[in-house]
This record gives structure tokens, sequence and C-alpha cells, in this order.
């Protein structure tokens, strides 16, 4: 399905029924990476996953900007008349969710946020290196993005009133530090580092995030 939000078309899935549950996607994947949790998360909830605007079956566009993404989300929520959904974003999805929690503090219901940095700094040397490389020679827009954006103060993640639960893998390219300040500067906010795994090993075509967030989401 797609709806018209900010002028891009966003394309999504539709699974289930329940409370609405948003999926979210990492820099250049698309919904698909959720399949297995899809599934699981179905059986209780409306899960809605979408592919953000230059990803997947969404319109392309110029310019990437983690500012309209969290835009495009809050407009979708709205355009659906979504009733206070949990927010679950995997990287820059999760970036975005920390936007639309800290200027809309009373849209989602929960909010859960995997691999995610408020700064350019939150990423590893190697890995901003690695990215820089690429772009010099790709010149991918995708790529600048994560280094130069997204640029979230404390002072904002302070305004954020959502229920958040903040996850990275131990051995995540975001800094461990970067991390615990992310949850450290959210009120009443649930921290966990797992064990073993990376970025994106226990979300990407991986149903172990259900074992992660099912008690903070109350699934039973």
């Amino acid at each position: 399905m797609k709806i018209h939000v900010n002028n891009v078309d966003l394309f999504y899935t539709k699974t289930g029924s329940g409370q609405p549950f948003i999926l979210t996607h990492g820099n250049g994947e698309n919904h698909e990476i959720f399949d297995r949790i899809i599934d699981v998360l179905s059986a209780k909830f409306c899960v809605y996953a979408i592919d953000t605007r230059g990803h997947g079956n969404s319109s392309k566009i110029n310019t990437y900007n983690y500012q309209d993404i969290a835009s495009d989300f809050v407009e979708f929520i709205k355009k659906l008349e979504l009733i206070q959904p949990v927010f679950y974003g995997f990287s820059d999805g999760g970036i975005a969710g920390i936007i639309i929690a800290s200027k809309h503090p009373y849209l989602l219901d929960k909010l859960i946020i995997s691999g995610a940095n408020t700064t350019p700094k939150g990423l590893k040397n190697k890995w901003m290196f690695l990215f820089r490389i690429i772009y010099f020679f790709t010149r991918s827009k995708k790529i600048k993005m994560m280094t130069t954006q997204p640029n979230i103060s404390d002072c904002e993640l302070q305004k954020i009133k959502t229920p958040t639960l903040v996850l990275a893998g131990q051995k995540d390219m975001i800094k461990k530090i970067h991390t615990l300040n992310i949850a450290a500067q959210i009120q009443n906010s649930k921290l966990k580092i797992i064990k073993g795994e990376n970025h994106g090993s226990y979300v990407v075509h991986s149903d172990k995030l259900f074992e992660l967030i099912k008690d903070f989401v109350d699934y039973d």
C-alpha cells in the first residue's frame, strides 16, 4: 500500500489487528528486514512496516534529511488516524523516532530504538572512516546523511516523555558511551546492551528482537 505525505509516497505493509505498531528500518534498507518479527507481532498488534522516503518502494528523492523522515512518520500516523502507536526504529529509524518523541511528546504510546545515534560523533571511528570512504567513491546522498547528521542535543532528548526502550548490540557501530548517554538523558528510559550482537544482527531478518521487547510492550 502507499500513502501520500509531505509530497512523497510512502510504501507500507499492514498486518494483523489491535494496537498500531510501527516498524522503521535503517539506511539503505526497506521494510523487508522485518519479515520475521512481523509474523510474531501481528498476533497481537496491527503492524505497519514502512519504506522510508528514498528507500524501497517509496518515492525517490534528491535530498536526505532525518527531520524530513521523522516528519513523514508523523504525517503517516496522523493521516491514518493511528491512536497511540508503539514506534520501533532501527538505526536511522531510531533517529527519526527520537526526533518524533522530542517534538510530539504525546503522539506515541511507547518508543523503542536500536543502534541509534544523536550525532555523527556517536559512530565508532572506524565506521565513520568507512562511510567517508564510501561517500568519496559513490557520492551517495544516503551515506552523506550519516556522516553529517543528525544533530540532536541532550536538551532535546530531555524533552522526551514517551516511555522509551534503548537497545544496542555489544558490538554495535554506535559507541557504547553514546548509547548510555541517550538512555541517561531520556526520562524513565530502559537500556539493554545485547551481548554478542552487532548493529543489526538481532534485527535484520531476525525474531530475536521479540524477546528483547515483549515485556516492554506488554505482550502476553
